[in-house]
């Protein structure tokens, strides 16, 4: 059985912050010995938190756990409870400026979703995905 845990990182409304939070995610994967899945982790993590700091106007968060089935779960928490724009499949949006990283999201996670969310007292939403890793190894 994998070794659990889960991490919070609260950040300001601040886009320098997304920096921040991917640095965080790799140094977390990394003592984990999870460093296989520590490229794909922080696009998701990027697009994730970017999304939550861009489109919000308060704080946000990055929470990464893994289950004891072994999957890693990466959450941006934000303080609008308003669901997330419906993804657009990566093939139409590679031509778009803007919208691509829930595309991007679904393209590369097990399994992404979102859900409304006051764990920090404020009302909100996280908007999440999951990978799947044995041995270290990112699952395919």
């Amino acid at each position: 059985m994998p070794e659990t845990w889960d991490y919070t990182l609260y950040i300001p409304n601040d886009l320098r912050a997304v920096t921040v939070c991917r640095r965080t995610l790799r140094t977390i994967l990394t003592l984990h010995d999870l460093t296989a899945l520590a490229d794909t982790a922080e696009l998701l993590a990027t697009e994730l938190v970017s999304n939550a700091v861009r489109h919000t106007k308060g704080p946000a968060a990055l929470r990464v756990r893994r289950s004891p089935e072994g999957l890693v779960w990466i959450g941006a928490w934000d303080t609008d409870p308003a669901p997330p724009e419906p993804p657009v499949p990566l093939e139409q949006a590679l031509e778009l400026e803007e919208g691509r990283g829930l595309g991007l999201v679904v393209a590369c996670a097990e399994y992404w979703g979102w859900q409304p969310s006051a764990r920090f007292g404020d009302r909100g939403k996280y908007v999440w995905c999951e990978l799947e890793a044995r041995d270290g190894r990112l699952v395919a």
